[in-house]
């Protein structure tokens, strides 16, 4: 269990991390998850952690300690999960610096794998208790449900460009109802799931939830900011981030891959911009939702407030940004 006298953000995300690679090894005997749960940046599993201190107020017993960490392997494992199946779905060959699952042991081991780690963390969350199962299934149902919301959406464009989709505000609420169901859900449960392992109930829940939902989707903006400044191409950031650039009707069906990257680096400053107060704004509703007073004061209470900008910036720090 975790002593600081000195708390900082750092000290108790180093910490952290440690702490759940030892609970990994004990809890995860298949050798090859553990290689493949190798190198991630446990942001999920961190923000559980810090809600479960937050609840307990760094009070609980060395069991409840160990029990919170094996918890939040069941987050770890549906997340890697849902990656290994996005590989193969987007066509990604590379993951984490490394060729992906699909590229080195073959489509259909890759598919098995995934569906072994969801089975092996739907196992500990229903040893840890009803509500933790629920949440579990309710999060990964609402995760298939944005990756198939993804795939139809390309698919529609593929096949009838923008028809269906013709308005600028409806092209940008569907980005928007994609990143919300496929990363904040699991930023959101997270968070709920931490609470509940430490026996609360009640208002508090909803409050981490909500502040769990509003980081993950600062973070997917992130992410897809970095994708951007990296020339990654992806139809469900492309179209909608097209049509916001463009003051004038844009045919995104005739466009070629060599325009769409003219127009980017034409608009790359405006591009930042745009994608950092979008950011910018979900990291300040996080960082309200953690001040609200239904949260008992404590020292992680302060580091809830400190966590947005520090999960986001692991990610900006790739294309040398930070809020």
């Amino acid at each position: 269990m975790m002593k600081h006298q000195k708390l900082t953000l750092e000290g108790f995300f180093n910490q952290t991390l440690d702490d759940l690679e030892k609970k990994i090894e004990t809890t995860i005997h298949d050798k090859k998850i553990v290689s493949i749960l190798n190198d991630g940046k446990r942001l999920r599993p961190f923000l559980a952690h810090l809600s479960f201190k937050v609840c307990t107020g760094g009070k609980e017993t060395l069991y409840q300690y160990q029990r919170a960490l094996e918890g939040t392997v069941t987050i770890e494992l549906a997340h890697t999960a849902s990656l290994i199946h996005d590989d193969i779905m987007d066509g990604d060959n590379k993951r984490r610096g490394k060729p992906a699952i699909h590229m080195s042991d073959g489509i259909s081991n890759a598919l098995l794998i995934g569906h072994k780690m969801l089975a092996k963390g739907f196992d500990i969350a229903l040893s840890h208790g009803e509500k933790l199962a629920k949440l579990y299934v309710e999060t990964w149902s609402e995760i298939l449900n944005g990756q198939m919301d993804e795939v139809n959406y390309n698919h529609e464009k593929i096949n009838n460009g923008t028809k269906g989709i013709t308005t600028k505000s409806k092209i940008f609420k569907a980005y928007y109802k994609i990143i919300n169901q496929k990363t904040a859900s699991l930023f959101a449960s997270s968070c709920q799931a931490g609470a509940i392992e430490a026996d609360a109930n009640g208002e508090i829940l909803d409050i981490l939830s909500g502040y769990g939902r509003e980081v993950g989707l600062a973070y997917q903006l992130a992410d897809d900011l970095v994708d951007l400044e990296n020339g990654e191409l992806i139809d469900s950031v492309i179209i909608p981030l097209l049509t916001r650039l463009e003051n004038k009707k844009v045919d995104v069906n005739s466009l070629t891959v060599r325009s769409i990257k003219k127009i980017i680096k034409k608009n790359e400053s405006e591009i930042k911009k745009m994608y950092l107060e979008e950011i910018e704004r979900h990291v300040r509703k996080a960082e309200k939702i953690s001040k609200s007073e239904k949260i008992p004061d404590s020292q992680y209470k302060m580091l809830l407030t400190e966590a947005p900008s520090y999960v986001i910036n692991k990610m900006l720090k790739e294309i040398n940004i930070a809020i």
